[in-house]
């Protein structure tokens, strides 16, 4: 009962179930339209992203980075770069819920700063998601759906992951190198075994990503490790994303059979500039995940849908799902003044998302 009100608490669930059930009035949806491949897609990634957490391998791999910092701008760096590389592989949900409080634990030990660390390690799990297929799931829907190759998916995201590293490192630079104590490892232990096959199962479903195998292949195999090692994983998984997709798959379906409102959305995205704007400020609106869905089904503009998507996880914070489980956690975790780290996380989402958004236009002119 308690996972079901997990569930139905999310809240850009419930907007799009309402969404969805309006929708039903105006047509019916058809069986077709629902890409299944995304959803056994997301479905095994989330699996293993639990197995992953499970584990215990980020929690590792943080605190041996932490012990070896031995300044601010050291430990900034080292956490900010964790973020980006866990992104990539763990996505940005996973990456903020385990970072952030590892990293507030230690801020309150050692009386560091907390607010513009923080800051930059959700903006660090943003920028590492967008770099690979996994990383965030719409980035699995815009594969599917434009029938994306791995080295046109990654000719795109490379240039994006460049810039936004160099705009990271900018931040740094400014950074003061006050000197903090040296940090103590917590033991944590490995299991080697698990964690092997987990990584196998990872490479599977990098293939089945990409339509080189089945998906349901790796979703299988995914669902059985999952049991094998405990069953409870499969009770973390985020269904609410998955009934998000769902829902708004059905909701597409029956607006595009409205054919006034196929003419007012094909309108405001009639070119690859309309479509990269258009996604970057739904995001702002409904979060980049349901605007990935919605404006995917009316372009052909992949490229500029891949961009403007993921640059509008910045910003607002329903720009992504990331950037409300950064406040979430920090506020359930933080011992500084929410509404000062409310502020200034704004005000550098913002500026972030205006710079990348030049970076954004400028790579679609290359």
């Amino acid at each position: 009962m308690s996972s079901l009100k997990k569930i139905f608490s999310d809240r850009i669930l419930q907007i799009t179930i309402v969404v969805t059930i309006i929708s039903l009035f105006f047509a019916r949806p058809r069986i077709e339209d629902i890409n299944l491949h995304t959803i056994f897609s997301i479905t095994t990634m989330l699996i293993i992203i639990q197995i992953y957490a499970y584990l215990h391998v980020l929690d590792v791999l943080a605190y041996k980075l932490t012990s070896v910092a031995d300044n601010m701008q050291k430990l900034n760096i080292l956490f900010t770069l964790l973020a980006i590389i866990s992104g990539m592989f763990l996505g940005n949900d996973i990456t903020a819920l385990t970072l952030i409080p590892l990293y507030l634990n230690i801020a309150k030990r050692c009386k560091l700063p907390q607010i513009l660390p923080v800051t930059l390690i959700g903006m660090g799990a943003n920028i590492g998601a967008a770099f690979t297929p996994w990383g965030n799931p719409h980035n699995i829907f815009l594969v599917s759906k434009y029938s994306v190759g791995a080295f046109e998916f990654f000719s795109w995201s490379l240039p994006y992951l460049l810039a936004s590293v160099l705009i990271s490192l900018i931040i740094f630079y400014f950074i003061p190198r006050k000197q903090i104590p040296r940090q103590d490892i917590k033991p944590i232990n490995i299991s080697v075994r698990p964690t092997i096959i987990t990584t196998i199962v990872f490479a599977l479903f990098f293939l089945g990503v990409f339509k080189i195998i089945n998906i349901v292949i790796p979703m299988i195999i995914a669902i059985i490790l999952a049991l094998v090692i405990n069953p409870r994983i499969l009770l973390k998984i985020d269904y609410a994303l998955l009934l998000t997709f769902t829902c708004f798959f059905i909701f597409i379906s029956d607006i595009q059979q409205i054919p006034i409102i196929v003419t007012l959305i094909h309108t405001m995205i009639n070119s690859e500039q309309s479509t990269y704007f258009t996604s970057i400020l739904s995001s702002q609106i409904i979060s980049n995940v349901p605007a990935t869905i919605l404006v995917g089904k009316f372009t052909p503009y992949a490229k500029a849908l891949f961009l403007g998507s993921n640059i509008g996880g910045f910003g607002s914070p329903i720009g992504s799902m990331a950037n409300m489980l950064v406040l979430k956690t920090f506020t359930q975790n933080a011992t500084v003044s929410r509404s000062e780290f409310f502020k200034k996380w704004l005000i550098m989402q913002l500026i972030s998302l205006i710079i990348l958004t030049i970076v954004g236009w400028l790579l679609l002119l290359i």
